[in-house]
């Protein structure tokens, strides 16, 4: 994709509330903050439409991949394959909904003091350098999870609550293609105590055995519920959603896709999305407080997150249910940004995953967790204030990684951006306290893609990450 330049209208309120923590297990933050106060802005501006992607200059190191993926060292320079693109955008105009702010996202929360800044030590306040203008939505995937296409140009249902969504759902067919357009709303700041509300029962919108669904928020809805996708249940959009501090203790996942007896899901697309909790600890909760937000187990495959706003939250993503969970996944996390967050960013066990142009700030566990074998394509990732930030512990095995094109180049760069280590407990374990490649990626992709550089993430994906942003995507000068 080639990257013009031109100027950004960057909007984004973040506060951060600080509380202390205890009695985590070795993958939960151990310290941090409460849940964010305050509301988030989510206006965006119209989305741009029009216009294919051209090659233009790599902004990656060494060719960039079009069929297939590098599996040597970073090089320089480079230049993309041109046209045709898959997962790039080609134009169209965004789903339903008139630009406005977004939803009342970033809930209050009890204790500590608020700040009016990003919270952690060290690192830089760098903006990202010169603006981006935000791009046009994007059609469809990119990455692994390229053939999703959702409900298509199936019936839409306009649906307002968790009931009116688990009730069109049950009413579907189950293959004739469905989309959903969520419009309710959900008042987070009206949950004063997150552990109060982590022990109410779950309430989890079940999709399984029902395939090419599109579920869509529109600007300003909220969801107090999860999503369950399970089975044979495959070709699967949610976007444009805001999960947000769901009751049901260990149940309370906001996205979780999992195998089952009845068969796998595959095809999966989770884009523009908001999703968070609260990094408190809730007595007697162990490690179970806020457990997951996208978690993808039992064989869960073909998998893309991208462009999604992950915030103040204990434990993001599980791919990989067990160290016994062997199914080979492939999941790409491209565009998102993570703050605020406790661990697993992802935790990967087995299998294969993408990890590129992420923004991953104040990481206070540990960050991108490869184990048991798997390998994981770490590329042109900023990563700051963060403990951690890519290792593989906590598992009979250790996994491996390949680094490219990161903010961080060299251990020299730790103290500039706040990069801190902690050993584990456990063995084996392997930390990138060299911030070297362990292991070259070992298979092809099998999608196109180029990495924007690492220099506009920061400061820029900020303003067109989350729900209520038009669905709109990043373009670097």
């Amino acid at each position: 994709m080639k990257c013009s330049v031109c100027l950004l209208s960057a909007w984004l309120v973040l506060s951060a509330l600080s509380c202390a923590e205890g009695g985590a297990s070795p993958d939960d933050a151990t310290g941090g903050r409460t849940g964010p106060g305050g509301a988030r802005a989510g206006t965006g501006g119209a989305s741009l439409t029009g216009g294919t992607t051209t090659g233009g200059s790599a902004a990656t190191g060494g060719s960039t991949t079009s069929t297939g993926g590098a599996t040597g060292g970073a090089g320089t320079g480079g230049k993309t394959s041109t046209g045709g693109a898959a997962g790039f955008a080609t134009g169209g105009a965004t789903a339903g909904g008139a630009a406005g702010t977004g939803t009342g996202g970033r809930p209050a929360s009890t204790g500590g003091a608020a700040t009016t800044g990003g919270a952690g030590t060290g690192g830089s306040s760098g903006t990202g350098g010169t603006p981006a203008t935000p791009g046009a939505p994007e059609t469809k995937p990119t990455g692994y999870g390229q053939m999703t296409t959702g409900g298509g140009k199936g019936a839409t249902k306009t649906v307002a609550s968790f009931t009116e969504m688990q009730a069109a759902i049950d009413a579907y067919d189950g293959t004739g293609g469905l989309v959903l357009s969520y419009t309710g709303k959900f008042d987070f700041s009206s949950i004063k105590d997150p552990c109060t509300q982590w022990k109410l029962p779950a309430q989890i919108v079940e999709i399984k055995k029902k395939s090419n669904i599109t579920i869509m928020g529109t600007d300003g809805s909220g969801a107090n519920f999860g999503l369950h996708i399970a089975s044979s249940s495959s070709n699967i959009i949610v976007r444009n959603m805001t999960f947000g501090l769901l009751p049901g203790a260990d149940a309370s996942d906001a996205i979780s896709v999992e195998g089952m007896s009845g068969g796998v899901p595959t095809d999966i697309w989770i884009d523009h999305n908001e999703l968070f909790s609260s990094l408190v600890t809730c007595s007697g909760a162990g490690d179970t407080s806020f457990d997951g937000l996208m978690d993808f187990k039992k064989g869960a495959d073909r998998v893309t997150v991208s462009y999604n706003y992950v915030h103040d939250h204990h434990k993001v993503s599980l791919n990989g249910y067990t160290d016994s969970d062997d199914a080979v996944r492939h999941i790409t996390f491209h565009h998102n940004v993570f703050d605020h967050i406790g661990s697993r960013v992802p935790l990967q066990r087995h299998g294969y995953s993408h990890v590129y142009d992420n923004v991953m700030t104040n990481i206070s566990a540990s960050g991108i967790n490869v184990r048991m074998g798997g390998y994981a394509l770490i590329e042109a990732n900023h990563f700051e204030n963060a403990k951690n930030p890519i290792t593989a512990r906590d598992s009979d095995a250790i996994g491996y990684w390949e680094l490219r094109n990161n903010n961080i180049k060299t251990p020299a760069d730790f103290t500039t951006y706040g990069i801190t280590w902690a050993p584990s407990d456990n063995t084996p374990t392997k930390d990138a306290t060299d911030w070297t490649t362990t292991a070259a990626y070992p298979v092809a992709l099998g999608y196109t893609y180029t990495a924007d550089p690492v220099t506009c993430l920061k400061g820029n994906l900020e303003a067109v990450a989350g729900a209520g942003k038009k669905l709109a995507t990043l373009k670097c000068p």
